[in-house]
């Protein structure tokens, strides 16, 4: 086990510091560089798989199996997680904006758009007169084809967190402990971009850190989608529907006090306390057995 495990994590993370290096020498995160590298980041686990799958000497279709490339022993059950992924994430996202509005953490501005009207003209982009057939359809096209136009930078990413670590972690560490410890080392590996502020723009370099409470959190309930299914597909979508929904939430806020996003959507504490509900409730009322160890 520690040999793949030292083979994952030294492919994972060197490589993932050597695509962003680049932003590191260009600026940081205003570099133009910044979208396509943070996309090729996503990649690096899956190296990672290879890599270890390359030492491992088995069938590639054995391989697939084990990493849940598969749809599981049970494909309505795989089905069925993955049509509540891809409704249920949405859900999660608008209900963390609409408490984090109802606390009163966040202002919403749902008429005039202030924000989603400063996001665009921040980008050069001419602001059209019906700004609000605009947002709908924002949030139709991050909904319905978010979890698609993101499937292959978030396989990239999940074959290897969910698809190979994960249920290795459980194996050994049990349910609640590996996928924790699984969470938690997603979270340590986005840091070439979290240090320099990405997703928490005004906690600087200490985004690194507390983006790791929301990567514990959203992998529970990812790690749960995967052991429950055999298969990594729920969590594929889960995670580009994440990804596509979340950074649109944020559009309905008002300009004059921009949402804090260490407070506010789902990646912010109102998010964390949705996700560990979540998460809570699926560990107890639907629970995973410990998968057997594996090599």
């Amino acid at each position: 086990m520690k040999r793949p495990l030292l083979i994952f994590i030294v492919l994972a993370f060197g490589l993932s510091w050597a695509a962003v290096l680049p932003v590191w020498l260009d600026g940081g995160l205003s570099s133009p560089l910044t979208p396509g590298l943070a996309t090729l980041m996503m990649f690096t686990p899956t190296a990672g798989v290879l890599g270890v799958w390359a030492v491992s000497r088995k069938p590639f279709k054995e391989w697939a199996r084990e990493t849940g490339l598969t749809l599981g022993e049970r494909r309505g059950r795989t089905g069925a997680l993955v049509l509540a992924a891809w409704l249920g994430v949405p859900l999660l996202v608008f209900l963390s904006v609409a408490v984090s509005a109802v606390l009163g953490l966040a202002s919403l501005d749902l008429g005039g758009l202030s924000m989603l009207r400063a996001t665009l003209e921040g980008r050069g982009v001419q602001v059209p007169a019906d700004l609000g057939t605009v947002a709908v359809l924002q949030v139709v096209v991050a909904v319905v084809a978010g979890p698609v136009l993101n499937a292959i930078p978030s396989l990239g990413e999940e074959w290897g967190w969910r698809g190979w670590l994960a249920p290795r972690l459980v194996s050994t560490n049990g349910v609640f402990a590996g996928l924790l410890l699984s969470g938690a080392i997603w979270g340590v590996w986005h840091a070439p971009l979290t240090l320099l502020g990405y997703n928490y723009p005004r906690l600087g370099s200490w985004a690194a850190l507390f983006f790791i409470g929301f990567c514990v959190l959203a992998g529970v309930v990812l790690g749960w989608l995967r052991l429950r299914t055999g298969s990594v597909w729920p969590a594929v979508v889960a995670h580009g529907s994440l990804n596509a929904v979340a950074p649109v939430a944020l559009l309905l806020g008002d300009a004059a006090e921009p949402p804090n996003e260490v407070l506010v959507g789902v990646a912010g504490l109102v998010g964390w306390a949705l996700l560990a509900v979540t998460a809570a409730a699926l560990l107890r009322f639907v629970p995973i057995r410990q998968p057997e160890r594996v090599s």
